[in-house]
């Protein structure tokens, strides 16, 4: 029982953590805020981010494995598998932004350049899909945790 309580602790806090650091790149990214700051800021971000879901998607597998239903009951629900879907479209959709910000701090290193408009509203863009997302994933939690 303590374990399965330590896990969905561990689970919850890196869903709230995910949040905190998706809502802070969405609000960082906006072209009349970028300045050479906020560039490096993105990148720190962006990759605490990473390591953030990284701790959430192990967090809930480590939840299928070693949680008190086990995984033979896990596997067999369509929630799950569509938690995961969604899950794994985040993480693709996060991939581009990942990218850019990276380029944007090496143009910047390089030559001292900002990104374009246009790429910071295609970065934004992404990471608010992202952003709204995460919620449906909360909902069919939610429902799921009532037997749906």
């Amino acid at each position: 029982m303590t374990l399965e309580a330590f896990l969905a602790s561990l689970h919850l806090v890196a869903i709230l953590a995910l949040v905190t650091f998706m809502s802070s790149q969405a609000a960082l990214c906006r072209i009349e805020w970028m300045n050479a700051a906020v560039v490096e800021r993105l990148v720190r971000l962006d990759v605490i981010y990473q390591t953030t879901a990284a701790v959430l998607l192990a967090s809930g597998l480590v939840r299928i494995f070693w949680g008190i239903k086990g995984a033979s009951w896990y596997l067999t629900q369509p929630m799950l598998h569509l938690k995961i879907t969604l899950f794994v479209v985040m993480v693709l959709l996060s991939i581009a932004p990942t990218l850019a910000f990276r380029r944007w701090r090496r143009a910047l290193h390089v030559s001292g350049a900002l990104p374009a408009a246009a790429e910071v509203r295609r970065a934004r863009r992404l990471i608010m899909v992202q952003s709204h997302i995460l919620p449906v994933v909360a909902v069919i939690a939610v429902f799921w945790a009532r037997g749906w």
